[in-house]
């Protein structure tokens, strides 16, 4: 693996919520980590199917959202392919409407060959989901809301 290559996985962790990175290539295996003391983790310990993350925000700003609390964002983590289906040609993960149990998986975001499955950050009802499907969304979008 020549450094450039090196050098490109590098800043894409760095600009990612990914906290941790395998590539290997023929007989070399890169691992770069990235930790700060002020930032939670964000991806768990790495699964079958590539990293587990879940993300969530308040949906307002305002007073009346903030006290309430009743509907939480879930947002794109990393810039990436969004995936809503587990497979072509297989139903998606959710749908509006759906209730969902914290944990379970919503979407897969690919990223540089890596899939980061997407997590319900708390139990609740889908009740707004992104159209996009097998198309990039950027570190931030928003994907879903769960009330």
């Amino acid at each position: 693996m020549d450094l450039s290559k090196i050098k490109t996985l590098i800043d894409f962790v760095g600009r990612s919520n990914i906290t941790e990175l395998s590539v290997t290539e023929k007989d070399v295996t890169v691992r770069i980590f990235r930790t700060s003391p002020d930032q939670e983790a964000a991806a768990e310990p790495a699964q079958k199917a590539g990293l587990t993350t879940s993300f969530a925000d308040d949906a307002g700003s305002d007073a009346s959202s903030r006290l309430e609390k009743t509907s939480y964002a879930v947002k794109a983590p990393v810039f990436g392919v969004l995936h809503r289906t587990p497979a072509p040609g297989e139903p998606p993960f959710v749908a509006i409407g759906d209730d969902v149990e914290e944990g379970q998986t919503l979407f897969i975001i690919e990223a540089m060959k890596v899939f980061n499955t997407i997590a319900a950050p708390r139990s609740g009802r889908i009740t707004r989901l992104t159209e996009i499907d097998d198309g990039e969304v950027e570190t931030g979008d928003l994907l879903a809301e769960i009330a």
